[in-house]
Formats: structure tokens, sequence, C-alpha cells
């Protein structure tokens, strides 16, 4: 796979600073039961990395300790790590939101039955990928029969409740565009969905986020080599919206690694891209202990254009 980071040093991305800290996005494992084409962690069946009980036993601390609201659960599938549901559990009895972000297929693997119902019954918010109503265009970008799994799994958590009108079990889909193109008007392609998978398979869901495909990791090397990576970052920085900088993910939120260091968002996790937290190389998770977040400076390079591009993007959809 190509390295992307050489390249993403040439545009200038304005400086930005947090504001402080409301969100924990963690990065369990990257063990996945899938491969897809935009996943910018590169996770797969064959990734062993996963958070150890000593990390986690740092993230508990930090939960116990910290005004954090958010847990915000990643990978790979976070599902796949083994101590998955103790830490769901630790952070509802601390009384933080947690979201999983749930590639939909896991809820069917062999060894994984129950899951769908202790996420309800933990009132877990879902985030779950879903990048097309369409089965040839799920099953081009994730793999054949993804997209059959995928429905039966958003059927069985609407038997559950999700997404359903009253409920507070929140059911949310997330849209990454199939190549190099900004996502289309969030509002317009929710209704899309929204019609579509009601009248063909009875579904409901809460709201869909749309996210701009970075240009980073496996993403990236397909950009290279396919000779269409200026070509997509030009499209990234003469979209960006300037209106988007004060909404930026980053402003408010910490990604953790699987080792427990500590990044400005998933996507410098994935560049290697440490925090500058504390004036050290690496910040771990044991350093959120002390230190203020507000004002802190953001780790910035050109892949920082696909957040504020257009209507912008985060993981909870646009900005704008």
């Amino acid at each position: 796979m190509r390295d992307t980071l050489p390249l993403l040093d040439r545009l200038s991305f304005p400086a930005i600073a947090r504001s402080g800290l409301q969100t924990l996005q963690v990065n369990l494992t990257y063990t996945c039961n899938q491969r897809c084409l935009h996943c910018h962690v590169n996770a797969g069946p064959t990734r062993t990395e996963a958070m150890s009980d000593a990390v986690l036993g740092n993230l508990y601390d930090v939960i116990d300790a910290h005004s954090v609201q958010i847990l915000d659960l990643t990978g790979g599938a976070p599902e796949m790590h083994p101590r998955f549901r103790d830490i769901v559990v630790h952070a509802r009895e601390q009384g933080l939101e947690v979201i999983d972000r749930c590639n939909l297929t896991i809820l069917s693997e062999p060894g994984y039955e129950g899951l769908a119902e202790f996420l309800a019954q933990h009132r877990v918010r879902v985030s779950a990928s879903l990048p097309c109503y369409s089965r040839d265009n799920v099953d081009k970008q994730r793999g054949d029969g993804v997209f059959v799994r995928s429905i039966e799994g958003l059927q069985l958590l609407n038997k559950l409740g999700y997404g359903q009108p009253g409920s507070d079990l929140e059911l949310n889909l997330v849209y990454n565009p199939q190549g190099p193109n900004l996502p289309p008007p969030q509002a317009a392609l929710q209704a899309d969905y929204k019609s579509h998978l009601a009248e063909d398979f009875g579904i409901v869901f809460n709201q869909l986020h749309t996210i701009t495909n970075q240009p980073i990791a496996r993403f990236g090397s397909t950009l290279i080599s396919k000779g269409q990576f200026n070509e997509y970052m030009a499209l990234l920085r003469d979209n960006f919206g300037d209106a988007n900088m004060a909404a930026l993910m980053c402003r408010s939120m910490v990604s953790v690694d699987w080792q427990g260091y500590l990044y400005d968002c998933d996507f410098n996790q994935m560049l290697d891209l440490p925090m500058n937290l504390l004036a050290r190389d690496r910040s771990h998770l044991r350093d959120l202990l002390d230190a203020r977040m507000e004002n802190n400076p953001i780790v910035t390079r050109d892949h920082c254009f696909a957040c504020t591009a257009g209507q912008g993007s985060s993981c909870g959809g646009a900005l704008a």
C-alpha cells in the first residue's frame, strides 16, 4: 500500500486549536470481518492489533475522572475486541453516552449472537455503515454478500426498537462516496435513503451521516495507483469552506489508538501524526488526567481539506 503522507504537505491547511474535550473516540482493534475499499484504517480479518487490559485500565481511569461525555467505539470492528461488552457496561455505569460504529454484518457473524440485544439493553447509539441502498454498489465497495447481511442487521435492530418513532434507541447510517467525489447534499440523500429502505425493506433509521473519503491509507493508495490523487486533492482544496472550521470534530474530540496514544482525529492516527500535548512526542491516555485541552494546537496536513470541503465532513456527518 502506497504512503500518502509525503504528498499531504503542499496546500497549507489553516491553523486551528481545540475548544475542549467532549468525546473520546477509541480504536479498540484493527481486526474486522470485512475489508472495505474506502477504509482509512486498513482493517481486515488478518489484523491482530487490539487494546490490552493495561491500556483499558488507563481508559477507565480517564472515564472515571474526566468530564468526557461520549465514548465513541471504533475499529476495525470494535465488537470483535474481547472486552467490548465490559467497556460498554463500564462507560454506561459512569453515565457516558456510547456510540458503536457498527458494520452491521458483525451482528450475524458466528460467535456474536446476542450482540444486537446487548446494544439495545445498554442504550448504545449505533452508527452503521451503509454506503448505498443498492446491492451492487455496496457489494462492490465492501464485498460480496455484504448488502444482504447489512439489510438483515438493520431489520434486526429495527425489531429491537432502533430507529423507531418515539424510541430512544438511535440508529444512524453512514455514507461514503464510491470514488473520488464529494458526498451529495446530506439532507437530500437522507430522504432518498429513507424512501428506498422503507419501501424495499421496511427499514427505518434516524439520520444519515455523509463522510468525505480521506486521501489516506487504502483509499489514498488507490488514488495514487489510478493517477487520481492530485485531482482529488484539488477537488478538496477548491471546495474549502471556511464556515466549517468552527465545527470540525477535532476541536472537541480526541482519538485514542489501540496502544492508548492520543491523536487529534482518527485520520491523524492512521497517518501516525500524534497529538501535540504537554510538549511530548507521544501523549498517552494517562496524560488526559492532568492536561488542559483548551487552545491546544491541532496537528494538520492537507488531508484536513476533506473535512472542510463543501458541506463539511465529520464522524457525525455534514457540518453545514
